[in-house]
């Protein structure tokens, strides 16, 4: 039987960790942010320091980017518009020996929610 994109989200879950937006303010400045979401999703507005690699391609591009270069273990949250695409992101990452990646829960839809701050 063929797995959905729920079931890899839900399996995905069970082998990461998720902190909220909460947490994640207090994290500003002193940990790497990650947005998986398209270019024109950043473009519209991201959290203060955010490095935005799509979902597509992070697997090929986050060890060439300058800020990630030599950075495996350093703490780096990642997130999306509701938090599918960064569960994704953050598995294949830690796969690929990115240990200290988190997924930050309900992503961005749930930072704005909170009325935390965005760059544009």
């Amino acid at each position: 039987m063929a797995l959905t994109p729920t079931d890899l989200v839900a399996a995905a879950k069970q082998r990461i960790r998720e902190i909220g937006p909460g947490e994640v303010r207090t994290m500003l400045g002193d940990t790497l942010i990650l947005d998986v979401r398209e270019p024109e999703e950043y473009a519209a507005g991201h959290l203060p320091g955010a490095i935005n690699i799509p979902r597509g391609v992070v697997e090929f591009r986050i060890e060439t980017h300058p800020v990630f270069q030599g950075k495996k273990d350093a703490a780096i949250v990642v997130y999306c518009q509701s938090g599918l695409r960064s569960t994704l992101a953050t598995d294949i990452l830690q796969q690929l020996g990115w240990r200290g990646t988190v997924s930050m829960a309900g992503g961005f839809k749930a930072w704005i929610e909170g009325g935390l701050p965005v760059s544009s």
